[in-house]
Formats: C-alpha cells, sequence, structure tokens
C-alpha cells in the first residue's frame, strides 16, 4: 500500500508567484469539438480554452490533433472529471499515470478537479457523486490532493460541488472542509460560482456567505454555467447543474459579488450539453471579459 504525504504542502511549480495558475486574468469557454475548424480559421480573440482530461486522453486521433493545433494559439487549462478524488477505493494509478502524461505533454496553464467520487470497485458512474463533509473525509481527500499534485509536479485547484441533498456524517461546513485541504496539501480553490448558487438554493442558505467565508487568496479560476430546474415537485424544487444554457441573471450576479469580494480571477464559461454555434459562447465569454475588466478598472481606482 503506498503511504500518502497529509500535511505537506506541494511546492508551487508551475505557476504565476501570487497564485496557482498561469491562466490569463481573463475570460475563457470550454472548447468543444463543434468549433475546433472555426477557432483555427478564425483564431477569435479567447482569453483560454479549458478541455476535459479524460477527451483527450488517447494515442492519437482527431481529438488530440486539433488540440495540439489550438495550444499553439491559446492558454489551456485541463480539468478533469474522472479522477475520483473523494473516493474511499482510492485513486486508479493507471488512470492518474494518463492524465499525468497528458498534462506533461500539453503543459497546461491550469489543472483542476472535483471535490467528488465517481468510482467504486472498478465500476464507473457517470455522475459526479457526493462526499460527507467530515475529518475522515477531510484525510482521505488531502491524501488524494497530494497524490494528484505529486505526480503532476505542479499544483492542482479543487472545485467546490453542486449539491442536491445535505449528507448524514457531515460535521463540518462545505467552506471549513475546502479551506482545511488547502491549508493541509497547499491546492488552491476553483470557484464554481453556478455551483454555489445551485447548492445555495437547494439546501437554502446564503450564496454570498458562503463565498465570503472561503480563502480567496487561494481561488486560481472561476467557472460560469447554465443550470436547469427540476420543478416535477412543485413542493421541492431543485436546480440542476446542467451546463447546457446560458448563464442566468441571478449567477451573473453573484459573479459581480464574487469578484468585488475575492478579486479578480481567471473566468471559464462552461457549456458541455445542447453545446451552441461559436457565436453564442463568444458573446457569454466578452461578457465575462468585460466585467472583468470593468472589476480591473475599479480597483485600480481604488
Amino acid at each position: 500500500m503506498q503511504t500518502l504525504s497529509l500535511d505537506q504542502p506541494h511546492s508551487r511549480t508551475n505557476t504565476d508567484p501570487g497564485g496557482f495558475t498561469r491562466l490569463p486574468r481573463r475570460a475563457g469557454v470550454s472548447l468543444k469539438p463543434q468549433h475546433y475548424a472555426e477557432i483555427l480559421e478564425h483564431q477569435p480573440e479567447a482569453g483560454w480554452f479549458e478541455v476535459h482530461a479524460e477527451n483527450y486522453l488517447g494515442a492519437g486521433g482527431a481529438p488530440l490533433h486539433y488540440l495540439e493545433k489550438i495550444r499553439q494559439h491559446y492558454a489551456l487549462s485541463i480539468h478533469g472529471v474522472g479522477m475520483s478524488i473523494g473516493s474511499a477505493g482510492g485513486i486508479d494509478p493507471a488512470h492518474l499515470k494518463r492524465v499525468a502524461a497528458l498534462v506533461e505533454r500539453f503543459d497546461p496553464e491550469s489543472f483542476s478537479e472535483h471535490l467528488a467520487w465517481s468510482t467504486h470497485n472498478n465500476e464507473f458512474f457517470s455522475d459526479l457523486l457526493p462526499v460527507p463533509y467530515n475529518r475522515e473525509v477531510e484525510d482521505l481527500v488531502c491524501g488524494h490532493v497530494n497524490q494528484v499534485q505529486d505526480t503532476l509536479k505542479r499544483p492542482m485547484l479543487l472545485e467546490n460541488p453542486s449539491n442536491y441533498l445535505a449528507l448524514e456524517g457531515s460535521t463540518l461546513d462545505e467552506t471549513q472542509l475546502l479551506t482545511n485541504i488547502v491549508n493541509r496539501t497547499g491546492c488552491g480553490l476553483l470557484l464554481d460560482v453556478n455551483n454555489v448558487y445551485v447548492s445555495a438554493r437547494n439546501l437554502n442558505y446564503n450564496a454570498e456567505e458562503y463565498i465570503g467565508q472561503l480563502p480567496a487568496q487561494s481561488i486560481g479560476e472561476l467557472h460560469l454555467a447554465g443550470h436547469s430546474t427540476d420543478d416535477s415537485d412543485p413542493a421541492d424544487i431543485l436546480l440542476i447543474d446542467a451546463h447546457d444554457r446560458a448563464v442566468c441573471d441571478e449567477v451573473w450576479s453573484l459573479y459581480r459579488f464574487t469578484l468585488n469580494t475575492c478579486g479578480n480571477k481567471p473566468t471559464l464559461i462552461e457549456w458541455d450539453t445542447s453545446v451552441p454555434e461559436w457565436a453564442v459562447l463568444e458573446a457569454e465569454m466578452q461578457k465575462a471579459d468585460r466585467l472583468l475588466s470593468s472589476e480591473n478598472i475599479r480597483h485600480a481606482q481604488h
């Protein structure tokens, strides 16, 4: 059995001195195959692109071919969705090795994963499943975060989940757990603003208070996305982190609050299903860019 160090902060290699990522403080967008050709032909003004690691783990093929070409012109974030950081069964070493090879090949400006689990007894689940918030899970996640960082030889960003119910066995607030993990491992946070909004609505807490409780200096990246509504039970309406539509006004408002509270951060527009034409994504990205620029000006004046 491999022994994992739980409390040794990872050296912050491959980052700017003030953060956990080399991404420009601009808005970026998810890179989708539907847009490869248009991006290469027109080279639009985009701060950066994000890809899901699991879509590029093959030895060759069209995805890697296009990513190589696009990488020549744009900053890149690699976002894992299958590492299963919260799994009691541990991280699959073969999967981690493949992700490490991808990171070494493309040297992205940022690498991130989720506070969630998706594997058990060699079974893989398509959903990012929740973990209870307690000291045992904290130890488990810290060990896995350090394992990832030691293998990749760089810090990672850990993303807050979207929540639909509160789990029994939780003795810590989510913000407490995330802060403890950051302090013990030296990783950064990927703050998904839409996830905060969805979780706060579903579990009836204050989204702004949640954001204010996080260590702002450890936030390396922000995510924005659209969500859907499950109103099949009128007495218990749920918001679903769907990534299938534009960012709603309420999440834009919470994003402005986040910039004002935590400062200017690289920001991604996520859109993973029902992917629209490039112009729609570009408009969302430009809106985030304008807000980032306004926040830069506001802080400079004060």
